[in-house]
């Protein structure tokens, strides 16, 4: 089965909440934490990685934090891979770095690179702020043909 890791997945929801947030300076660790119900030790490895993969950048201080390194737009599903798990390779031969000791006689190798050539370019085609705007609940819709507006609950009491 092919599947991402869990803190690949938990890297996704902090940087959608990054994403989301629209704020305006940083965002601590902690913070994120809170926002996404993901634990500070987690949330600080995760954010680490992506430090180093620039996709996030962080700022030292008493007012320090995170931020998207660059726009949502700009950041790829398969450069969130690439940070927290490697390149995608579904196969030994289909990693730039292939060492499969069938390669030179195998018939299918190929057919394999071919399969995970349109997964990298699939993962290329989504970006953060497509997976952000995929998260957010819709306000109307079209349900069999009639229209449903959904009205906010955000500050009302029940």
């Amino acid at each position: 089965m092919l599947r991402i890791s869990k803190l690949t997945d938990y890297g996704t929801v902090v940087l959608t909440e990054l994403a989301a947030a629209d704020r305006q300076g940083v965002t601590s660790a902690a913070e994120l934490a809170s926002a996404t119900g993901i634990g500070v030790p987690t949330v600080s490895k995760l954010l680490k990685l992506l430090g180093r993969a620039g996709i996030v950048s962080s700022a030292r201080g008493a007012g320090g934090g995170y931020r998207l390194a660059r726009s949502a737009a700009d950041i790829s599903a398969a450069d969130i891979i690439d940070a927290l798990e490697g390149p995608v390779s579904i196969t030994e031969c289909s990693a730039e770095d292939s060492n499969c000791d069938y390669e030179d006689v195998c018939n299918v190798g190929r057919a394999w690179q071919h399969i995970n050539a349109a997964i990298r370019s699939a993962l290329d085609d989504v970006s953060l702020a497509d997976l952000v705007a995929s998260s957010r609940r819709p306000s109307s819709f079209t349900f069999a043909g009639v229209p449903i507006h959904i009205e906010s609950t955000q500050g009302k009491k029940t």
